[in-house]
């Protein structure tokens, strides 16, 4: 539980969700903090602070190549992370847990019956 509640506060974040959500693309291969920091306009002091937080959490691997410290997900962090999540999702049934079909229209936050702007939706 604690280990979770550490990630998904790593994770709650803009900057460190997109450097995530970037390195989670990139794989096992990874890239350079200057590539990070440059592909996302995040300051380089800005975004070590970030990658220290994601690899605290165990979401983010750091190895050094040459000169350069690369940075890539960390398979095993985000599989417990993702098992803890779904452990007991959707009464045994994970796949409804996991399928990001129709998330491009979801709003996590947005209430019942209103609008995307805030405004009730009228019945009828």
């Amino acid at each position: 539980m604690n280990e979770a509640v550490v990630a998904l506060s790593a994770l709650a974040q803009e900057s460190r969700l997109a450097v995530f959500r970037m390195l989670v693309k990139a794989g096992e291969d990874g890239f350079a903090a200057g590539e990070i920091a440059e592909k996302l306009s995040i300051p380089p002091a800005t975004l070590s602070f970030h990658l220290k937080e994601l690899a605290h959490a165990g979401l983010v691997l750091s190895r050094k190549e040459g000169r350069s410290i690369i940075y890539s997900m960390n398979s095993k962090g985000i599989k417990c992370l993702m098992g803890f999540l779904i452990e007991d999702c959707c009464q045994g049934r994970p796949e409804l847990c996991i399928s990001a079909d129709g998330c491009d229209d979801a709003k996590v936050c947005e209430q019942p019956n209103k609008s995307p702007k805030g405004k009730r939706k009228k019945s009828g």
